[in-house]
């Protein structure tokens, strides 16, 4: 990523969140830690940010108060009815290596939204950020709920704290969850770095990765990275997925759920 990306990453990030972190930084740049101080130096000089203790904070007469509560990427209502056949196998195929009793994490979204018709019964201990599966699941007799404090992001209905704040239960997974905006060769990523580092601290938290993405997510990488492919144990698709998707998953020792 070039120094301009960098930037533009990193203004995208203090627009939504008016702080951001060293880590989050380093962990959705991809950049060392001498790089991202010499980009926040310079960025400072130029007025557009002011370094503080742990990251940096965007300057007040720059920021725009009405971004702050949005996220890049699509609606959760509109993203819920696209490949609504596909995300529905994926999801009962998720729900299916649940364990009884056991601890998960369901990161918000569409895809793993799918999944919560398929866990009563279970018992499971459920963190998630997402208002959506909180309110599918709060009818389930024995499924414990567990949510971080932030902000409500309405336009997706998750719980998203601000960059360098931890706000997560003291809880460990076994396992996690999550999908992705788009998944290739460089890895995994998100439309908004807002979201990265959200995963970034669930996939802190626990013991496998899971991650649920229909077939055309393979087709166009782009975004923010969230985690290289070295972090995701099991990927879930459709049957629709192609011979260079099923290589790629392969030959770095992600193991493929097909999901009919």
């Amino acid at each position: 990523m070039h120094a301009t990306e960098r930037e533009e990453a990193i203004l995208a990030a203090l627009a939504r969140t008016g702080f951001v972190s060293y880590r989050d930084l380093e962990a959705s740049l991809g950049a060392s830690p001498a790089t991202i101080r010499r980009d926040l130096s310079r960025m400072e000089e130029k007025g557009l940010l002011s370094r503080v203790h742990g990251g940096a904070r965007a300057e007040r007469e720059k920021r725009d108060d009405s971004a702050a509560l949005a996220l890049r990427g699509t609606p959760f209502e509109k993203s819920i009815v696209q490949e609504l056949a596909a995300k529905r196998a994926i999801g009962k195929a998720a729900a299916a290596i649940c364990e009884d009793g056991e601890g998960v994490i369901i990161d918000g979204g569409s895809t793993t939204y799918q999944m919560c018709p398929h866990l009563a019964g279970l018992g499971l201990q459920v963190l998630t950020n997402s208002l959506h599966i909180v309110n599918a699941l709060l009818p389930q007799e024995g499924t414990t709920l567990l949510v971080p404090s932030g902000t409500i992001f309405r336009e997706q209905n998750i719980i998203l704290a601000a960059s360098g704040e931890d706000s997560m239960p003291r809880f460990h997974a076994s396992k996690l969850f999550m999908g992705a905006a788009s998944l290739g060769p460089q890895g995994i990523a998100q439309a908004d770095t807002v979201l990265v580092a959200s995963q970034r601290r669930f996939i802190e938290r626990a013991n496998k990765v899971i991650l649920l993405v229909d077939s055309q997510k393979f087709e166009a990488f782009s975004g923010a990275i969230v985690c290289g492919l070295d972090e995701i144990d099991v990927v879930i698709s459709d049957s629709r997925i192609n011979d260079e998707s099923r290589e790629l998953l392969r030959s770095n020792g992600i193991q493929l759920i097909a999901a009919e």
